[in-house]
């Protein structure tokens, strides 16, 4: 990377995770011209443990691409929702919905390499750190570095996909005051490809089949978070099945880590010649596994609205497209996760009750369950 000439692409693509990567695969049969660049290393993902949990919407988004990675998933075939001390469950189950399965977990550092692998040479420029982004009549410029060198790109668009913003004075941030402790864990009985959402006065429980595992999610306060992490793999399986109940047994833990909790929301996905994608534009509570997928189909939304609109790719019709496209998943997957997190995470009787008669219903009215589940697999509106 020299510093002699000014780089000219289509869509500039801020952060090479698997929701920037898809855009860039979306694209990648059109006349656009994509280049993604990454402040981390290529490949810096290949140690990631994290867990993902992606709705069979997204599983048929990634075939699409030729990016689905099948060997390393594991499928969620039924959800057994609960509360944890009160009546009131309900039984999902991927036969009513003529889907191989509801959803499947996969490692992070799986769906990123199959992703990568669908890069064109020369796409994704590495350990590179963007310095100035400014708008002008040609499009955006951008500075960036790499190894000390700076260079200048001009885009047409540029796409912000670098993850959760930590400090951005344009989010709305709305703190659960809760930490998420994910582990994976070995069951007794084996799973049989059932996945748990257990809810309890901390929060959620989440049980995700991984391989012959499962990942936990356990969602508490965040005093309690830092005594879990101190404990012992016994003493944080005996902390796990005081939480989850008698259902299942666990016998085998592996390494424990935590992170903070919150509602981070972009109210405007897009600006001129700019657009927010994944979790740079929400950041939702893992509750229900929504957040990835949200990102994921806008990925595919934003390539939509680029492809009908050929020519310019910052042109305000793409962007507005891109923008109306979104507000309905967005504000029903934000307003799903966050009700589910506010009526559920607490003990107050009367909404022990309010839980119990919910949970009731969805078991005895099949529209109302199939109305949830519907939204879970594709989306909050029922994509594709």
């Amino acid at each position: 990377m020299t510093d002699d000439a000014t780089l000219r692409v289509d869509v500039l693509i801020v952060g090479a995770g698997p929701v920037g990567m898809t855009l860039a695969l979306a694209l990648a049969a059109s006349p656009l011209r994509v280049l993604l660049i990454d402040s981390r290393q290529r490949a810096a993902w290949a140690d990631d443990p994290r867990a993902l949990a992606l709705a069979h919407g997204s599983r048929q988004l990634l075939e699409r691409l030729q990016a689905w990675n099948a060997g390393a998933a594991t499928a969620i075939r039924e959800i057994h929702v609960s509360q944890r001390g009160g009546f009131g469950r309900t039984m999902i189950n991927s036969d009513d919905y003529g889907t191989p399965a509801l959803g499947y977990v996969m490692r992070y550092r799986d769906l990123a390499a199959a992703l990568d692998a669908r890069l064109r040479d020369g796409q994704l420029i590495d350990q590179c750190r963007v310095e100035r982004i400014a708008t002008h009549a040609e499009g955006v410029s951008v500075s960036v570095t790499q190894g000390g060198i700076r260079r200048d790109i001009v885009a047409q668009l540029v796409v912000h996909a670098e993850g959760t913003p930590l400090d951005d004075p344009d989010i709305k941030v709305r703190d659960y005051g809760q930490e998420a402790i994910v582990a994976e864990v070995r069951p007794r009985p084996a799973h049989k490809n059932r996945a748990w959402e257990r809810f309890t006065p901390d929060g959620p429980l989440a049980l995700l089949p991984l391989g012959e595992d499962y990942s936990v999610v356990f969602t508490v306060p965040c005093d309690k978070a830092a005594r879990l992490l101190e404990l012992d793999d016994d003493q944080f399986l005996s902390a796990l099945r005081g939480q989850f109940g008698q259902r299942l047994d666990f016998i085998a833990s592996g390494p424990r880590a935590s992170f903070p909790l919150a509602l981070r929301v972009r109210p405007q996905v897009t600006r001129e010649r700019q657009a927010w994608i994944g979790n740079t534009a929400q950041t939702l509570h893992p509750v229900s596994g929504q957040g990835f997928n949200l990102g994921l189909r806008d990925a595919w939304e934003l390539a939509e609205a680029l492809l009908d609109h050929p020519g310019d790719a910052g042109h305000p019709a793409a962007l507005a497209a891109y923008a109306r496209g979104r507000q309905i998943d967005r504000r029903g997957s934000m307003a799903f996760t966050d009700g589910i997190v506010r009526l559920f995470s607490n003990d107050l009787p009367p909404l022990r009750v309010a839980r119990g008669l919910g949970l009731l219903a969805l078991d005895l009215y099949p529209p109302l369950r199939h109305f949830v589940a519907r939204r879970m697999i594709w989306g909050a509106r029922a994509w594709p």
